[in-house]
């Protein structure tokens, strides 16, 4: 660029920059790009309050080409219910203009927005009821904006688009009061910090829907829900909270009344293939239509409903039910309320807003109708007359009235009001949180911290009546601020259940486990399916559907039904059973035959076989024996602690004594030989003092062995629990195995010293050689306790001290029949024998 260039470039400049400041100088005018949105119903005060109502359910679906700009909405099927509610608004406003307590000289103006159920068109409302439609100048020094043409907004209806209102116009603190919105997710403050609502949040109703078919033992459900929010989110919380509950759903599936009739046909295949029989249903009264509507074609009737306030209290759909279908239905609702004058005030509208000529919408021939306004409505019955919604009315009255007490607190309203010009809407909502008054019904009005009354529901029973129409019987009371165990309530009235049945409906996977059994899950399916399984022995499961059954205590076991423990038998070896007596008589007879034999000997003490076979130690022999008998006697009965230290104890004192005294005699016959052989001197050690003191010092080693071990650790009673698992094995523990093993090995030790002295004597050239009967005595005594061992290892519980009274007796019998039968033999049949000479070997010759 040349420098003569540069001057044209920068005039041109300058005259841009005057071009532009002569245009800001005109004035400066806010319009509206979009056609206006004029409100359906309105009316004009010092405040205004919104209202966003579906006066239709639905519109005309069209397909846009995109070659023009899309038309409004054609809206269709006129929805009286949300009318009425418009309707209860304006009997609100009106009631505060009237009144001179409230509000006093302020009047209350309204702009009620029809939506046609469209969340799209709610937030086109909203913003109308915020922005206003008519053209505002503004001067140049101010910013082109204005205050919100509404105080406060009554609406909507459903939560979907409560969601999408309160989304858009938080950011202003514009209030947004709804009074049939439950959605729990409205409840998020910092999502939706200018939501109120007159009704409580679904967060409660879901787990009060849980609770109630706890209540009743319903544990296999189930669910059809709203696909919005209301339904989404409700079941959501009532699937969490029956988990909790134990409570399992067969299937959960969701549905729009605009979805195609396929998809509703596949919800009908859905309840035909399962096998539960109580239905929850979260649907709004509009999708509930439908969908009776699609039973109604295939019959679908016997099962029980459980449903939301959305439809359980609602007489239009009861009047749509014609198949009966819902007969029975029980669920929670709003709380029954009154406002007087409502009825009237709504029934004097059919009167003056129907005088034109309208095209009625719910006659299927579509005729036309003159309406004079002179017309007696008390008997007509259509859902504009409808009051059984009075507790939904009454939320949007409350609601109304929660604005202008919030607004007569601002206002510092006593007399007049002090009212000059719009207010800033985050005061107002920051003073209807607070609120708390009583409306002339007598209901308690105020909101807590996330903007929701008191959750107080009624539990609803559709009971049909005899001219087909169903009566809405209060059966119970639900109440969320009591404790958890008393929210529920159930009054003494008797309910109607699915086809006029009295008996509550059963829906289970799996009937109860019944005590003795516990559940036991099928393999891929919900927890609420299972098996019952028997305990097993020794457990027990005293309550029905048991997860696990309990382990009985040591000295307990499972009966037979397995629901108890019953206390285990002890098992001893006794003296009633027969393997005791026969033990005990065994035992006496060894004892009385040893004292029969004691006395033989005693009454030929002085004949030669007697006194040849060393007397004293015979009759000490005879005495041990005769213990040893005995002590048998102590191994029966029921285990004690004398009795556990003195069985064992005697029975080794009293065998050592016994095996000493053979030991004695063995020593005596070979020392005997001995001696005869010229130049020995050995029978001087063998005498009788020192064949006493020889028993007495083998005894008393025995004696310290037994002293050491009950000083130690001595025998005791001992419950075994391992051995038997339905028994108690009353025995005497060892204590100290090394004291019992030495008692035993000690016994051993002279048994076989003794026997390798008599086997060594055996062939002594003397006519009466005892040797040979003590070698026999021996043998057996030795042959009988080298097989108790393993007997007494593998032997269980009182058999083990059967064995080993049984090796006690054998060894006495064989060292008593072995020793001194013989003898006796010869003493009482063979007297001829019983000579000296014949002792010595010196009898009578044989006669030729």
């Amino acid at each position: 660029m040349t420098s003569t260039q540069k001057p044209e470039w920068g005039w041109a400049l300058l005259q841009l920059l005057l071009i532009a400041s002569f245009s800001q100088a005109e004035e400066l005018v806010c319009r509206q790009t979009e056609d206006p949105e004029n409100p359906q119903l309105s009316k004009d005060g010092d405040i205004v309050l919104g209202g966003i109502f579906s006066f239709h359910s639905s519109w005309k679906d069209r397909q846009e080409t995109f070659k023009h700009k899309p038309l409004p909405l054609e809206c269709t099927s006129l929805n009286f219910r949300d009318f009425q509610f418009a309707q209860a608004m304006i009997f609100a406003i009106e009631e505060i203009n009237n009144s001179t307590d409230l509000l006093p000289g302020i009047s209350l103006g309204y702009k009620m927005y029809d939506t046609c159920g469209s969340v799209a068109r709610s937030v086109r409302a909203a913003l109308a009821l915020a922005n206003g439609n008519e053209a505002v100048s503004a001067p140049t020094e101010e910013q082109c904006t204005k205050p919100a043409q509404v105080q406060a907004i009554i609406g909507e209806t459903s939560s979907s688009p409560c969601l999408a209102i309160a989304t858009v116009i938080g950011p202003f603190y514009i209030p947004l009061i709804s009074h049939f919105a439950t959605c729990a997710c409205l409840s998020d403050k910092t999502k939706y910090p200018s939501f109120l609502r007159t009704i409580p949040s679904d967060y409660y109703q879901s787990r009060a829907l849980a609770q109630l078919v706890k209540h009743f033992g319903w544990t296999w459900v189930g669910a059809i829900r709203s696909n919005n929010d209301y339904g989404n989110n409700g079941m959501a919380t009532f699937t969490e909270t029956a988990q909790q509950l134990g409570i399992c759903l067969e299937y959960s599936v969701s549905f729009f009344r605009t979805d195609p009739p396929d998809k509703i046909r596949k919800i009908i295949d859905i309840i035909k293939a399962s096998t539960s029989k109580v239905i929850v249903a979260f649907l709004s009264h509009m999708d509930m239509d439908v969908l009776i509507h699609e039973l109604s074609k295939h019959n679908l009737t016997g099962y029980q409903w459980v449903g939301s306030e959305s439809w359980i209290f609602d007489s239009q759909t009861a009047e749509t039910d014609r198949h009966h279908i819902l007969d029975g239905a029980i669920g929670l609702s709003i709380p029954k309320a009154h406002v007087s004058g409502m009825r009237e005030f709504i029934l004097k509208l059919w009167e003056t807003l129907f005088t034109c000529k309208f095209k009625e919408t719910e006659s299927s021939t579509g005729n036309e109708r003159e309406c004079t306004g002179h017309e007696d409505l008390t008997g007509v019955q259509n859902g504009f007359t409808d009051m059984s919604l009075m507790p939904i009315f009454n939320n949007v009255y409350k609601a109304v009235y929660a604005v202008a007490h919030a607004l007569h607190s601002i206002l510092g309203c006593n007399k007049t009001c002090q009212y000059k010009g719009q207010l800033d809407p985050l005061t107002i909502l920051q003073h209807i949180k607070t609120i708390n008054f009583k409306t002339k019904e007598g209901d308690e009005v105020y909101f807590n911290q996330n903007g929701d009354p008191a959750a107080k529901y009624e539990i609803i029973n559709w009971q049909p009546t005899e001219n087909g129409i169903v009566d809405f019987v209060t059966v119970g009371l639900y109440d969320a601020s009591l404790p958890a165990d008393k929210q529920l309530k159930l009054q003494n009235k008797s309910l109607v259940w699915a086809q006029n049945s009295k008996q509550v409906p059963v829906s289970v996977c799996s009937e109860k486990c019944p005590s003795g059994t516990r559940k036991v899950l099928q393999k891929g399916k919900p927890v609420c399916c299972y098996d019952c399984i028997r305990c097993a022995e020794g457990e027990i499961s005293k309550t029905t559907d048991s997860i696990t059954c309990a382990r009985c205590q040591p000295e307990f076991w499972s009966n037979e039904r397995r629901d108890a423990c019953v206390k285990k038998e002890a098992e001893f070896l006794s003296y009633e059973e027969i393997m005791g007596v026969l033990l005990t008589a065994t035992s006496l007879f060894g004892t009385c035959m040893t004292v029969g034999v004691a006395i033989i000997f005693f009454r030929h003490r002085k004949s030669p076989i007697v006194r040849a076979n060393n007397s004293e130690l015979s009759f000490l022999l005879l005495f041990s024996l005769t213990l040893c008998f005995l002590c048998s006697l102590t191994f029966i009965g029921r285990p004690s602690d004398w009795s556990c230290m003195l069985r064992h104890t005697a029975f080794g004192i009293t065998f050592v004594l016994c095996i000493s005294c053979v030991l004695g005699k063995t020593m005596v016959v070979l020392m005997a030989f001995r001696a005869t052989l010229p130049g020995s001197n050995v029978m001087k050690w063998f005498g009788p003092v020192q064949q006493r003191l020889s028993v007495l010092a083998f005894t008393l080693i025995q004696v310290v062995i037994c002293v050491l071990w009950l000083s130690i650790s001595p025998p005791f009673p001992f419950k075994n629990f391992k051995q038997f698992k339905d028994k108690i094995i009353l025995e005497c523990a060892l204590g100290s195995a090394l004291g019992f093993w030495a008692v035993l090995g000690y016994i051993g030790l002279l048994a076989i010293l003794c026997f390798i002295l008599a086997f060594l004597a055996r062939k002594l050239p003397d006519n009466f050689n005892e040797a040979k009967f003590i070698t026999f005595s021996m043998l057996i005594f030795c042959a009988v306790w080298i097989t108790f061992i393993p007997a007494y290892v593998s032997s269980p519980g009182k058999f083990s001290v059967a064995v080993e009274i049984f090796a006690i007796l054998a060894s006495s019998f064989g060292l008593l029949i072995c020793t001194f039968i013989p003898k006796c033999y010869i003493i009482l049949l063979k007297p001829e024998k019983n000579t000296k000479k014949n002792m010595m070997g010196k009898g009578s010759p044989k006669s030729l």
